[in-house]
């Protein structure tokens, strides 16, 4: 089969499309037959081997998994014989977070992996962004323990994590003051954001608002910048581990204080979520962002763009040609 290849951390000039062997899937795997993936800043992360922690999981000196994307929409090619959810022929989308294998013609996930049908109506490049930054942000947005009502600002709006945040808080009720540049304000108020505060004209730290919940979806800001910013009670959530990984001491001593505190929760994978956002994509609740999209042929130009950090909701991987997917 067809792959984007890498076997050193490094560059995008790392990544090598060609051929590699079919996986085969265990018994309560699916085989799936990938029509889309996406380039994100977990593809880049594990690419580049930076920040350094992610090689606790991917490999101290080499990657284990040659072939990365995380996320991926196509076919189901193949059951194993334990699986009883799903069937061949089936259109579906998810998140391989572990395995990864998106970048390629074949992947195998677990039938009670992040995997769910993509709804009636969704193309395979619309449904292959479904899960990455939508899951990160719905982790972060449980863990803030968000109510209807509750003013909630989000620095980094546009992003993949930011993007689906806002959407995902609108949902909930919440009154979102979202944080981006000046050619997208009209994006985060189509997404439902209350307020778009343009960061190349103003400070939103110097805001005079007061906020339940300050989300940094970029992790470009800090605990100590936003303080002023938050409720008695407030909490700031971060996408990031902070300079000398202040987010996750501060989440420990914070707590003592039982005022404005931070949150650094850890990202919890489970089938619910890819259900739970399947729900919201087929009642037009959410809907991810897409950037730009390139065939496999061009992944290395999709790291690029995506090491730039300019990249708006989503870049997505065509990893069959237009007329494969019609």
């Amino acid at each position: 089969m067809k792959a984007a290849v890498y076997r050193h951390y490094g560059p995008p000039s790392f990544v090598h499309v060609e051929n590699a062997p079919q996986p085969i899937p265990q018994p309560d795997e699916l085989l799936v037959r990938v029509f889309a993936s996406t380039v994100n800043r977990t593809d880049w992360g594990f690419l580049s081997g930076k920040p350094l922690v992610v090689r606790l999981f991917s490999g101290l000196r080499a990657p284990r998994a040659k072939i990365l994307g995380c996320e991926f929409a196509g076919e189901v090619a193949g059951i194993g014989a334990d699986v009883r959810a799903f069937a061949v022929g089936q259109r579906v989308f998810g998140y391989s977070g572990v395995k990864f294998g998106g970048h390629a013609d074949y992947l195998t996930i677990a039938e009670m992996g992040l995997v769910a049908e993509i709804p009636v109506g969704v193309s395979y490049v619309e449904a292959s962004p479904i899960l990455e930054g939508a899951h990160y942000a719905l982790n972060m947005v449980r863990a803030a323990r968000v109510t209807a009502g509750q003013n909630v600002l989000v620095n980094g709006g546009t992003g993949g994590i930011g993007s689906a945040a806002v959407q995902l808080l609108v949902n909930l009720g919440a009154r979102v003051t979202a944080v981006c540049a000046t050619p997208h304000l009209a994006l985060l108020e189509s997404l439902g954001a209350e307020r778009v505060v343009d960061y190349t004209r103003e400070d939103f730290t110097a805001l005079e608002d007061e906020f339940d919940v300050v989300l940094d979806a970029v992790g470009k800001s800090s605990f100590g910048r936003c303080r002023r910013l938050l409720a008695p009670d407030g909490v700031y959530v971060s996408s990031e581990l902070g300079t000398l990984w202040q987010n996750v001491i501060l989440a420990l001593t914070t707590r003592v204080l039982r005022r404005k505190r931070v949150l650094f929760p850890i990202p919890k994978d489970t089938r619910n979520d890819a259900l739970f956002l399947q729900g919201l994509v087929a009642s037009g609740e959410f809907r991810p962002v897409i950037d730009r999209t390139y065939p496999l042929e061009d992944i290395r130009e999709a790291y690029e763009y995506v090491a730039t950090g300019q990249k708006i909701g989503n870049v997505v991987i065509r990893v069959r040609d237009e007329e494969a997917m019609q």
